[in-house]
């Protein structure tokens, strides 16, 4: 009998330490997650009239479009296309010019030319110098044909030549609507799509020297009358460019670019309109087609702090709620989905507060994490509890 006194003793000496001090398990988890409301769909204003097009910067979706999708002609747009290779071939900073080009017989020939045809120009004299830049904005912002052949000629030595290396541009950044025989857009041979022109704006407006020229309503060059942007549209609906165009073939084209801000995030669209009745009808598109589209950003809820979304069920009897650390929400575009999952982590006990893990809001591409911490705290069981139940701690 004594030995079998001291046999328990021992073994509760040893099992009463083990089990007291034992490792609890793992609290089971369950989420319950939460419903994100779809936005309304939008409903963009596109015009009866030609074909338009608009989508984030940068971006190769389009958030809405109308008319044709196949190649047309596109007039004087065609000059940030212009714009683009040289700049390639003979690239400026926002603190240099660029070398300075001397006006000769060749540049006043471009401009009788042009006179001859009814086409848009500048005046330009012979020995007149002039920098990069300079006709860099005299093409774009009066968009000047003659200036066009000037700059192109200056840069690649020829017409010809030049046609090779927009169309090299045009292969190497998979623009397989456009193709242009001309540096001004003039001949309506010179075409381009509704998506290709999104991706030469963004293109355009990647580029700091062409992104500050198009964004210039008016620019003083000695010698000169004072320069006046054609995009009249400047300054107004967070619009910062980016080309006019008018011919008889093309009819009235604005590729534009405008910046707004939507429950304080920021956007940047780029948009065209191609095949106006008029410089004014095509304003009145870009401004219908930009304000409805602005509209389709919607601000939807995510999360808010103490928002219950599942709970932690320990085998000894505690539950304590999970709940959403932060407020959170996101803009989305139109009826744009958005998905959700969790993240929880493993826990046993904790205080009030302690982290839980997360949740992760997707919607086009993007991800918003909302931190979990548990509600109250998850206590551990009682000694008798831990004593009583050495199979749920030793396994």
């Amino acid at each position: 009998m004594v030995l079998g006194i001291l046999f328990m003793l021992v073994a509760a000496g040893i099992y009463v330490p083990v089990v007291l001090t034992a490792p609890l398990p793992a609290a089971a988890v369950t989420l319950e997650l939460p419903a994100v409301q779809a936005a309304p769909a939008a409903a963009v204003a596109t015009p009866a009239q030609g074909s338009s097009a608009i989508s984030l910067q940068d971006s190769a979706d389009v958030l809405a479009s109308s008319g044709q999708s196949g190649p047309v002609p596109i007039a004087s747009v065609t000059k940030i296309l212009t714009a683009l290779v040289v700049l390639q071939a003979k690239p400026l900073t926002l603190t240099d010019d660029g070398p300075s080009i001397t006006m000769t017989a060749a540049d006043v020939a471009f401009l009788d030319s042009t006179r001859a045809v009814g086409g848009s120009y500048v005046l330009v004299n012979e020995g007149q110098v002039l920098t990069e830049r300079q006709v860099i904005e005299i093409m774009l912002m009066e968009s000047a044909n003659n200036y066009s052949e000037t700059l192109v000629t200056w840069a690649f030595g020829s017409i010809p030549d030049y046609l090779t290396a927009a169309q090299a541009f045009i292969d190497a950044h998979g623009l397989t609507g456009t193709h242009v025989v001309d540096s001004s857009g003039l001949d309506p041979a010179s075409v381009s799509t509704t998506t290709d022109l999104l991706e030469l704006a963004s293109l355009a407006l990647d580029n700091p020297v062409l992104a500050a020229v198009v964004s210039t309503q008016k620019e003083s060059i000695p010698g000169l009358s004072e320069l006046t942007n054609t995009n009249t549209l400047l300054g107004s609906d967070g619009i910062d460019g980016l080309k006019t165009g008018t011919t008889d073939e093309a009819g009235s084209c604005l590729l534009f670019s405008a910046d707004f801000t939507v429950a304080g995030a920021p956007f940047s669209v780029v948009g065209v309109v191609l095949g106006a009745a008029s410089s004014e009808a095509a304003r009145q598109a870009v401004t219908a087609l930009l304000d409805s589209a602005k509209l389709g950003f919607t601000s939807v809820p995510l999360s808010t702090v103490g928002q219950v979304v599942g709970s932690y069920t320990s085998v000894w009897g505690a539950t304590v709620p999970v709940v959403a650390a932060q407020d959170a929400s996101t803009v989305v575009w139109s009826s744009t989905p958005v998905s959700v999952a969790g993240d929880p982590v493993s826990l046993s006990e904790g205080d009030a507060g302690t982290a839980a893990g997360d949740l992760r809001f997707s919607v086009a591409g993007q991800t918003v994490t909302v931190p979990l911490q548990l509600e109250a705290g998850l206590d551990g069981p009682d000694p008798f509890w831990r004593l009583t139940h050495p199979g749920e701690l030793l396994g």
